[in-house]
C-alpha cells in the first residue's frame, strides 16, 4: 500500500491525461448510441414508406413508386419528398390556422430552442430537395434523406415541446390577451354570426395578437376568408355587439 501512495505521489500527473482518455470513451459509447438509434430511426421510416407504397392501390396515390420501370433511386427519391411533404404539411397547419398559433405559440416563436432547431432543419432539408424532373446521385439522395429524417424527428419534437409549454413563456397580461383573442377567434369564423359581428371580432383579434404573435400573410388571408364566408340562408343578418371575452 505504501509503494502504491509512493508511486501516486511521483506520477501525479498521469490523472490528467488517463481522465481525459477515460471521458473520451464514455462521449463515443455516447456518440455510438445516437449514431445507432438516428440510424434505426431512419431505417424504420423507409420500412414505414415502403410498406405504405405497397399498399397503395394501382392507379392511385403511390402507384407510380411501385412502377416496375421506375429506377430503384428515383423511387427512393420519391418517397424522401413525400415524406418531406408530409412533415411540411404538418407545420403548415400550425402556420395557417391562426386558432392554433393562439393555443400553441411556441409553434411560431423563432425564440425557443426546439422550435428554431426545427426551422433550420426545415431550411437545409428545402434546400436539398431536388427540382422538379431533377434526379439525385445515390450520395446526394442519402444526404437529402438524413436532411428530411432530421427535419421530421425536430419537427416532432418542437410540436411535443409547444404542446407540452401551450402559452407559459408569456406573461400574465400576455395570457388574458391571447385567451380573449381565441375567443374572439371563435366569433370571427362563426357562420352564425352577421358579417358585422365577424369582421369586428376579427378586427379585436388582430389587436390582441399585435406584438404577441406573428401571423404570416398566408395565414392572414386564410383567417380572413373564413371571416368573409356567407351567412348560411334564413340566418339572422341583424348586426350586433360580439359579446365581451371573459377575462
Amino acid at each position: 500500500m505504501n509503494e502504491f501512495w509512493t508511486f501516486a505521489g511521483h506520477y501525479w500527473w498521469l490523472v490528467f491525461p488517463l481522465f481525459g482518455m477515460t471521458m473520451g470513451a464514455i462521449n463515443a459509447r455516447v456518440k455510438h448510441r445516437e449514431v445507432t438509434a438516428r440510424r434505426r430511426h431512419r431505417e424504420q421510416l423507409e420500412l414505414l414508406k415502403a410498406q405504405g407504397a405497397a399498399l397503395a392501390p394501382a392507379g392511385g396515390e403511390g402507384a407510380a413508386l411501385t412502377a416496375p420501370a421506375t429506377p430503384t433511386t428515383d423511387v427512393g427519391q420519391k418517397r424522401v419528398a413525400a415524406a418531406h411533404d408530409d412533415v411540411t404539411h404538418r407545420w403548415l397547419e400550425y402556420e395557417l390556422d391562426a386558432e392554433k398559433l393562439v393555443t400553441y405559440p411556441a409553434m411560431s416563436d423563432g425564440r425557443q430552442p426546439l422550435t428554431a432547431a426545427f426551422l433550420r432543419a426545415k431550411k437545409l432539408a428545402d434546400n436539398l430537395r431536388p427540382a422538379d424532373g431533377e434526379t439525385l446521385s445515390a450520395e446526394q439522395l442519402k444526404e437529402y434523406r438524413d436532411a428530411v429524417t432530421d427535419y421530421e424527428v425536430a419537427f416532432d419534437m418542437a410540436e411535443r415541446d409547444a404542446r407540452r409549454v401551450k402559452d407559459a413563456a408569456f406573461t400574465a397580461d400576455e395570457r388574458k390577451r391571447l385567451d380573449i383573442a381565441k375567443q374572439l377567434l371563435t366569433v370571427a369564423t362563426d357562420q352564425a354570426a352577421t358579417p358585422n359581428e365577424r369582421q369586428l371580432a376579427y378586427k379585436r383579434v388582430r389587436e390582441e395578437l399585435d406584438g404577441l404573435i406573428w401571423l404570416s400573410d398566408e395565414a392572414v388571408d386564410v383567417l380572413e376568408k373564413k371571416v368573409a364566408l356567407e351567412l348560411p340562408r334564413g340566418a339572422a343578418t341583424a348586426p350586433r355587439t360580439p359579446p365581451e371575452p371573459a377575462v
